[in-house]
């Protein structure tokens, strides 16, 4: 590898690395890094203007009759349902443990609690409910309201009469206990140039009070004096749905007969600390005029890609710029788990499927490489000679690239084109509610450091596999063809594998174990160009 090509070899390395501790630290910085809280005059937030045709809709009622709750369930979920606002106040994911380990009595499955806002409400309190099967019908005189509990998660609630806007309560989403967990309002907006996908943690008015927030509120601060919840915060604009989620789980409005013309919502900060930490975001939906019936599709489930794509909220993965290539890889990585039942074994799969994908461009360059390390005796002859002729010197040395088949930018190209590739697997391990729990040999949870002996070690514990990965990427630069003085080799095998180290410590073990997997097999592949390489003329 000549000067030029090391150059551009790690201006991509520190521009990948860049991007990933960047955007990995930005999503956690409210978590492990809480937000500062803004002055007492910036946390009042100017109230975003309403669509132009829907005046602000009265506040929620307040209930006075006695409480009635019902219970519908099914395999994949069980839904509390309560007569104050003929809502869900609770909705427990069946299949999912609320920590790491088995579903059981020490370890119930996970929660959605709504009761501070019950998801489907529109202020109304119903009298009766009576439970018919796969539903429930609330009654209060004319009015009546059914909810259905279907299959994918979903929840159906059919009012036979809603006159003028009304607000429909979203529900809320709670942190999860993962240093590494966010918090969001997504919504697909159908306003500007084209419809398109919304996050507001990234994105005002919310962006400063929710995790994932790389700017707004950053870097530790004080949250004293700071109120528990924020002020209602509307987002104006027409949506054909909302969510509300966490880095695993969503409660959405994903469809409705009735438009969304906006909708508000209120973020509660973690009391526990002296800083600013966000704790749950709730929200509301305000629906457009309607005549009539109206029926809601709401989804209070994983973020699974499958589940998600059926409604159209698949973007709710938060994939951005490199979605083309992520959703074919959580597709692949599920259907290697249906052939081997274990993720781990998923992700190795994916790893060998990448790497025979990439072989033949990577082989070429690594044959350019080993030719260009065995042309260097001839470089510098011809250096030597024409050291007066700049021009000259180019014309042989092309000549010389000629002869031998040589590009001198050749191992480029396949770490330019893998960029990609490794940021949307980033993306999609990191994120995948597929990893969630998943235990991998003497890995507990892929979505997450390994975190061994982290009782009695720093910084989180002992993580192997990151060690590992260090040590494979500088026996990886050690193994390819160099040419070039030894502080520049040094720096590609002492320098970039320890700053690797640095950064990908605490990310998912997932990654770490793709990353390190990857740098094997390139090894292997070195090993086997070296023992078919053929000798070039040395100088004279």
């Amino acid at each position: 590898m000549n000067s030029s090509e090391k150059i551009i070899a790690v201006l991509l390395g520190l521009v990948l690395a860049g991007y990933l501790y960047f955007d990995f630290a930005g999503r956690k910085s409210a978590v492990e890094e809480p937000a500062a809280a803004p002055a007492a005059a910036e946390r009042q937030v100017e109230p975003a203007p309403r669509a132009p045709e829907a005046p602000v809709p009265a506040p929620s009622a307040v209930f006075t009759g006695v409480e009635q709750t019902a219970v519908l369930e099914n395999g994949e979920l069980s839904l509390v349902l309560t007569t104050h606002g003929g809502a869900v106040k609770q909705a427990t994911l069946k299949r999912y443990a609320r920590d790491c380990g088995e579903i059981g009595e020490h370890n119930p499955a996970y929660r959605f609690d709504f009761a501070a806002s019950p998801l489907g409400s529109m202020g109304v309190e119903f009298d009766t409910v009576a439970v018919e099967g796969d539903r429930a019908v609330f009654a209060r005189g004319d009015r009546v309201r059914t909810v259905t509990l279907e299959d994918g998660y979903r929840v159906v609630f059919e009012d036979s009469a809603v006159e003028g806007y009304a607000r429909l309560s979203l529900g809320a989403a709670a942190m999860g206990s993962s240093k590494n967990d966010l918090l969001s309002v997504d919504a697909w907006e159908l306003g500007g140039k084209k419809p398109h996908v919304v996050h507001y943690s990234e994105t005002e008015p919310l962006k400063g009070y929710l995790a994932g927030a790389a700017g707004g509120c950053s870097g530790a601060g004080d949250a004293t004096g700071m109120p528990r919840f924020t002020p209602e915060i509307p987002v104006a604009g027409n949506f054909a749905w909302v969510a509300l989620k966490n880095r695993f789980f969503v409660a959405a409005l994903c469809d409705s007969t009735a438009p969304v013309v906006g909708f508000s919502a209120v973020v509660e900060r973690d009391l526990s600390s002296g800083k600013y930490r966000p704790k749950q975001v709730s929200g509301t939906a305000t629906l457009g005029e309607s005549q009539g019936p109206v029926r809601s599709v709401f989804f209070i489930g994983p973020k699974k890609q499958a589940l998600l794509s059926a409604l159209g909220m698949r973007d709710v993965m938060e994939f951005g710029m490199w979605r083309w290539i992520c959703y074919p890889l959580v597709w692949v990585l599920n259907l290697f788990y249906g052939w081997v039942p274990s993720f781990g074994v998923a992700i190795i799969l994916l790893t060998v499927l990448v790497r025979l994908v990439f072989w033949p461009l990577t082989h070429k360059s690594t044959v350019g490489m080993k030719k260009m390390q065995e042309i260097q005796p001839l470089m510098k002859e011809i250096q030597a000679k024409y050291k007066d002729n700049p021009q000259r010197l180019q014309q042989e040395t092309m000549k010389l690239y000629r002869e031998h088949q040589v590009n001198p930018l050749s191992s480029c190209l396949p770490m330019l084109i893998q960029i990609p590739v490794f940021i949307a697997l980033f993306n999609v391990l990191r994120s995948a509610v597929e990893l969630r729990y998943a235990g991998f040999l003497w890995i507990p949870d892929l979505s997450e450091p390994e975190g061994l002996f982290a009782a009695y070690l720093p910084f989180g514990g002992l993580n192997i596999l990151p060690i590992l990965m260090a040590a494979t990427m500088a026996l990886q630069s050690a193994l390819t063809p160099q040419a070039g003085d030894r502080n520049q080799q040094r720096m590609m095998v002492v320098m970039m594998p320890a700053m690797m180290l640095v950064m990908f410590y605490n990310f998912p073990s997932a990654l770490s174990l793709y990353w390190t997997l990857s740098q094997v097999l390139s090894i292997v592949q070195m090993y086997l160009i070296r023992r078919q390489a053929k000798p070039v003329p040395q100088a004279k």
